[in-house]
């Protein structure tokens, strides 16, 4: 009967009309105490629930949120999510999650389905090389778009990002403090700004303070090419550290050490940035720099429900990073 319940039913067994129900149900002053009680009773007991699609057509909005990430299946984006969700239920609201795969062409179909199913506004973690016009002209209509993680690089746009520079500069100067001499150091695609700006601070602590270290740099894209790259400098036992710059890179990493003969900490030292739940996995626990989705995906929302409330302006929010000691370096 949930489904099939109307404004109408409940008008004609009350035997009033359908704006005086529809007023009551949204608490209007004009309308008696008495008749408001008598409508939400009736409408409790049929358990009428609003049609969520046709209020979206009447205000051009809806109660959902668009949530585009590049993969559910990462620990990074799946506690990001769980925040987000959870907040967004508090406020009222719902998500509406789609994936990107980092791919250019889903990435604007999904824009499309934001689009078409009115929401509310948009949070994207943006694919490498992302035109962000269209973004830009839907924030123009009103809907607000949060970008996280991997952002764009423009200044006029609503950004929430973990401490990149800062994470990789806590990252390097762990490694220096150990006296580490021979680091392999695996980054991310080379076309996002959240690599760019981990390596170049990187890059610039190393320089800084220990230039006699020998920095080997490689990018991967996925866990199987941090595999392959690992396999490749372990076989020629050219490296005394391996740094990770993700959590996914840290998976191929792994992997790939777990083939061959060498332990940790005493043959090679692993550091990783992660998100804190892969690390405790492995024995020696891998000592990180921790860069929480949660946390993330608490400060998102609440830039979401900031701009709704009016604080339409355009700025960028920072999650500092720390480190997490483990057993690996």
């Amino acid at each position: 009967m949930t489904s099939k319940t109307t404004l109408k039913k409940i008008s004609a067994n009350l035997n009033l009309s359908v704006s005086t129900v529809s007023r009551a149900l949204k608490d209007h002053p004009d309308i008696a105490d008495e008749t408001k009680r008598k409508v939400r009773e009736l409408a409790a007991s049929l358990e009428y629930e609003p049609n969520a699609y046709a209020v979206s057509l009447r205000t051009n909005s809806s109660k959902i949120f668009g949530l585009i990430v590049p993969a559910i299946a990462n620990t990074f984006y799946d506690s990001f999510i769980a925040a987000a969700e959870q907040r967004a239920k508090e406020n009222g609201y719902s998500l509406m999650i789609l994936q990107s795969g980092d791919d250019p062409l889903l990435q604007t179909e999904n824009l499309r389905l934001c689009k078409a199913n009115r929401v509310a506004g948009v949070m994207i973690s943006i694919v490498p090389g992302s035109n962000i016009t269209s973004f830009i002209k839907l924030e123009e209509t009103g809907i607000p778009v949060i970008f996280f993680d991997k952002v764009p690089e423009s200044d006029s746009c609503n950004k929430v990002c973990l401490a990149d520079e800062e994470a990789a500069v806590i990252a390097a100067t762990a490694i220096i403090k150990h006296e580490k001499k021979q680091v392999l150091a695996i980054f991310g695609n080379a076309e996002l700004s959240i690599t760019q700006k981990r390596l170049k601070a990187f890059i610039d602590e190393f320089e800084k303070r220990s230039p006699g270290t020998m920095l080997t740099i490689k990018h991967c894209i996925n866990s199987e090419e941090a595999f392959s790259v690992t396999t490749e400098y372990c076989n020629a036992k050219s490296i005394d550290t391996i740094f990770c710059m993700s959590d996914e890179i840290l998976v191929g990493v792994m992997k790939a050490l777990h083939k061959t003969d060498l332990h940790i900490p005493t043959d090679i030292s692993v550091l990783a940035i992660s998100n804190g739940f892969l690390p405790g996995l492995f024995k020696p626990a891998i000592t990180y720099v921790e860069t929480n989705g949660y946390q993330l995906g608490n400060l998102a929302m609440k830039r979401m429900m900031d701009y709704l409330g009016g604080q339409t302006f355009s700025r960028s929010i920072i999650l500092p990073a720390r480190l997490i000691e483990g057993g690996s370096i």
